[in-house]
């Protein structure tokens, strides 16, 4: 497992200004591992990722059979900063069937009917299973606020899309989020923490390999136009809705070994904390599993 000093370098503490500047991109901006050498780095990096699937995979059973919890993991990130790779690598050794990813595009003309956080309700994971979100409700506090002009078709009773209604945006948050806790739900955000310089040589890799043409968009290129707004939005949403039920983790994007090693080890730190149990039969249950034992031994 990661030192939990070291974990913590991640977490977006609740209350704090946030400033991205100050959380880094790569492992070698990490404190004290610079010396180690990249190699070597890489090499534990791998074997936290191995050692913590594994430990997943039987989290996962756990999880289920206590029937208590659900997880609910959120990754945001800007383009290119590997949402879809982490989610692969760290998921691979769970049950599919208990593990559902949701991926959130443009919202429909129906979910423009409803409130910006219909569509991701009707999408979380029940009790014993974990959802994924691959982008979230903070798109609409993100890509919205960035680009203002998408509140119009939301045709909101709001004259104004000042301060005063991002803040009500970011409480409407808070508050859905700690709903979620109080009733069960273990939330875990990600913020993959890509540099400026590392996004630009993932884009021309996209474009100058014929079989990574496919994952370049021209909305990428136009969307790194914004980049600095995009900054400015992520510290906002990140200062004002990391909490102690609902945390934030500002994870580097930069080297995808170290991001998904990092992401990996903080389930399952998370998981482990709720203390998960296989449920104990009564002594009315034990009496029937010992018939049931009985009757298939003695079959002829």
């Amino acid at each position: 497992m990661i030192r939990k000093k070291l974990l913590r370098l991640f977490l977006a503490e609740p209350g704090e200004k946030i400033r991205l500047k100050d959380y880094p991109t790569g492992w070698d901006q990490i404190e004290g591992l610079e010396p180690l050498g990249k190699e070597v780095v890489r090499e534990r990096a791998a074997e936290v990722l191995e050692r913590n699937r594994r430990e997943l995979a039987e989290m996962q059973g756990r999880l289920y059979a206590d029937n208590r919890y659900s997880l609910l993991i959120i990754f945001q990130a800007m383009d290119a900063a590997g949402k879809d790779g982490t989610i692969k690598h760290v998921m691979s050794g769970v049950n599919p069937q208990g593990c559902q990813v949701f991926s959130f595009k443009h919202p429909s003309a129906e979910e423009l009917d409803h409130t910006f956080l219909w569509r991701y309700m009707k999408c979380l994971p029940e009790r014993g299973r974990i959802g994924i979100f691959n982008r979230s409700h903070y798109e609409d506090v993100l890509v919205v606020k960035v680009h203002p002009e998408l509140l119009e078709a939301q045709r909101l009773p709001v004259a104004k899309f000042g301060k005063r209604f991002w803040e009500a945006r970011y409480e409407d948050i808070n508050a859905f989020e700690r709903h979620l806790a109080r009733n069960g739900t273990v939330i875990l955000k990600f913020f993959l923490h890509l540099s400026k310089e590392e996004q630009k040589k993932r884009f021309l890799e996209r474009l100058t390999r014929p079989e990574k043409h496919w994952k370049f968009s021209a909305s990428d290129l136009a969307e790194r136009r914004h980049w600095d707004d995009y900054m400015k939005a992520y510290e906002r949403a990140i200062r004002a809705t990391s909490t102690a039920w609902a945390p934030w983790y500002i994870v580097p994007a930069d080297h995808k070994w170290a991001t998904r090693a990092i992401v990996a080890d903080i389930i399952v730190s998370s998981l482990k904390r709720l203390d998960l149990r296989y449920p104990e039969p009564d002594p009315e249950q034990l009496a029937a599993l010992e018939a049931a034992r009985r009757e298939l031994e003695n079959e002829s």
